[in-house]
């Protein structure tokens, strides 16, 4: 199993690579083609996930929603 190091050096090449507009993230010797830009944010959320799963603590998130009538 990948260290937390590991994790995070691998979700920072792939936040590079976002704002960079590049498709293809290269680490460790592995070279990772991605589709799309929604592609490259699964990803980072998943490293998100692992990185707090390492560190033993839980992914929260929370969905609100409001509504009214506009009277």
């Amino acid at each position: 199993m990948a260290t937390i190091t590991e994790f995070r050096d691998r979700r920072d090449a792939l936040s590079a690579q976002r704002s960079s507009g590049v498709a293809r993230v290269s680490y460790d010797g592995k070279t990772v083609d991605y589709r799309s830009v929604a592609e490259i944010d699964r990803g980072i959320e998943a490293l998100d996930r692992e990185i707090a799963s390492a560190e033993g603590r839980r992914m929260v998130r929370q969905v609100r929603i409001t509504t009214f009538k506009g009277l």
